[in-house]
């Protein structure tokens, strides 16, 4: 029987979850809170960290990126295996698994003895998040309609701009009151409290027909992925991408990710059904979050170094300056959604990718006298361009496949932003480092040849080796400032340029301004039937 003109369309989702799909949403951003909190309260921790002990670990500049590397490396490999798990066996149980592991890792790490320690735990804790993403949006997406999936994931948006506030302050607060575990051990609490809301309002949801396991094609994408992550990162490193381990683990990564493609296609029973990527908008949207996030993270990776390292700020003064951005992206994020009703996920999207390119290219203003109202305003306006970026972008991924592969859509959708970031990372960060070495090198010739080697490695080493010449080193110290801030206004070209080039795919093939529909339209639409939704009854006894 036809619904008559204007009345709403059938429920897809059970009342009772329909009517506390708000506070469900909540307790999804609160899980999603550790995942974003752990990192950004790392990044102003690195400089403590690095001090000799009893303050921090005494670790290397390579320990130190190994202990944010271990995470991604990790993560990365497993998100898309966490989703399709989460499809199959249930997206809250994975969730629930996810938290606990990132829990336990998390204290384990506050534990540490060693860099080698830390590195490990924080692989663990990889592990822990890359169950809890995926399985977060899985979950949004099974307890909101269609028409009010934007607006949801608009706020699950904002929710990362509120990890990013409060994670370098809380950073920054803890490294002044307690030792460098702390920045860790807050995890706890917060795992915590997310875990009894999971338990006592969050419904259980899985893929009703999930056909049989394709272990080949997802052990495929296991080692396909760790693979490539390892050689970008290992590149980054080095700074050389033509290293035999480099190439060795990048190009090996690519073919067994070739071969999971070709597997894929070829198989009755694929893990990814690969005929989504023929949708040019879909296409587009990966391509997009890729690219914003390999600009985005290789140029903010170095930030923490130019307000500690060159402009002298604390860590709890850097997580403040942050506050800009998160807070335009706290705001933006959620009206997002009324900007791309109004002009279509094109325009916004694309727009919203200009801004962080043109915001990434102002960092070429910034200078050891600059005033800190500037990187101030090109926060903001960098968080209000992500904020019209990752809304659109994310709903154009999860619409495009069914409700009941939701957790492999997020899945999709997170392992290229995971990529994308690593490399942005890894090649950005070889220029930054190679751009440096090439302007202090120098400056380093009166040290002896090994130490000087170490000393060009990063501003912080070349700090470190004019403390310990006492009051000889101190010419070094305006030169290295000089020559980081020149690397520094090279990479942000670099960057910005891969932020253009990610606007232009989107303005070719993201979806415009969807019409009006007509009166028959809507019939039709309101008359299709409700897509059944497994688990809604173990959803309402919760």
């Amino acid at each position: 029987m036809a619904t008559p003109p204007g009345a709403p369309a059938p429920r897809t989702v059970s009342e009772a979850v329909h009517r506390r799909r708000w506070l469900i949403l909540a307790v999804l951003m609160f899980s999603l809170l550790i995942v974003v909190l752990d990192n950004s309260i790392l990044n102003v921790a690195m400089k403590t960290i690095a001090t000799p002990p009893p303050q921090g670990l005494g670790a290397t500049q390579s320990e130190l990126e190994w202990a944010i590397n271990a995470y991604t490396l990790v993560f990365a490999g497993l998100l898309f295996t966490a989703g399709l798990l989460g499809d199959r066996l249930g997206r809250r149980k994975i969730l629930l698994v996810g938290m606990v592991v990132f829990g336990v890792g998390s204290v384990l790490a506050a534990m540490s003895d060693s860099p080698g320690q830390l590195i490990a735990f924080r692989a663990l804790m990889g592990f822990g998040g890359a169950f809890v993403m995926p399985a977060t949006l899985a979950i949004l997406m099974n307890v909101f309609e269609r028409d009010e999936q934007p607006k949801a994931i608009g706020i699950w948006v904002g929710g990362v701009g509120i990890a990013i506030a409060i994670g370098p302050i809380t950073g920054g607060l803890l490294l002044e009151h307690f030792w460098w575990g702390s920045v860790f051990l807050v995890n706890v609490p917060v795992v915590l409290l997310g875990l009894l809301g999971m338990v006592l309002f969050v419904p259980d949801s899985r893929d009703p027909a999930p056909g049989r396991t394709d272990p080949f094609g997802v052990l495929l994408s296991i080692v396909g992925l760790v693979l490539l992550v390892y050689g970008i990162i290992k590149g980054g490193q080095l700074a050389d991408f033509a290293d035999p381990e480099v190439l060795g683990a990048i190009g090996g990564g690519l073919l067994v990710l070739v071969l999971f493609v070709l597997h894929e296609r070829r198989t009755d029973h694929p893990a990814m059904d690969m005929g989504y990527f023929r949708k040019p908008a879909f296409s587009a949207a990966i391509a997009a979050i890729s690219l914003v996030f390999f600009a985005l993270m290789g140029v903010t990776f170095f930030t923490v170094f130019y307000t500690q390292s060159v402009r002298g700020y604390t860590p709890l003064e850097t997580g403040l300056l942050i506050l800009p951005l998160a807070l335009a992206q706290m705001f933006f994020a959620p009206r997002a959604p009324r900007a791309v009703e109004r002009f279509g996920a094109r325009v916004v999207c694309a727009g919203g990718m200009l801004v962080v390119a043109l915001t990434l290219a102002g960092f070429l203003l910034l200078d050891q006298d600059t005033p800190i109202w500037v990187l101030e305003v090109l926060f903001f306006l960098q968080g209000a361009g992500m904020a019209h970026t990752m809304p659109p972008v994310t709903t154009t991924i999860m619409q495009a496949l069914p409700r009941e592969k939701a957790g492999s859509g997020s899945a999709l959708n997170n392992t290229f932003r995971q990529v994308g970031g690593a490399l942005g990372v890894a090649v950005l960060g070889s220029l930054l480092s190679t751009s440096y070495r090439n302007g202090i090198d120098g400056e380093l010739a009166a040290l002896p040849p090994g130490v000087r080697h170490a000393a060009g490695e990063s501003i912080e080493a070349t700090v470190a080796a004019a403390d310990r010449l006492g009051p000889a080193g101190a010419a070094l110290v305006q030169p290295a400032n000089d020559a980081f801030i020149h690397a520094m206004h090279i990479t942000v070209v670099f960057g910005a340029g891969v932020a253009v080039a990610g606007a232009v795919i989107v303005a070719l093939f993201m979806p415009g301004r969807p019409p009006a529909p007509e009166p028959d339209d809507a019939v039709h639409e309101s008359a299709r039937t409700p897509v059944p939704q497994t688990g809604e009854r173990e959803g309402e006894e919760s």
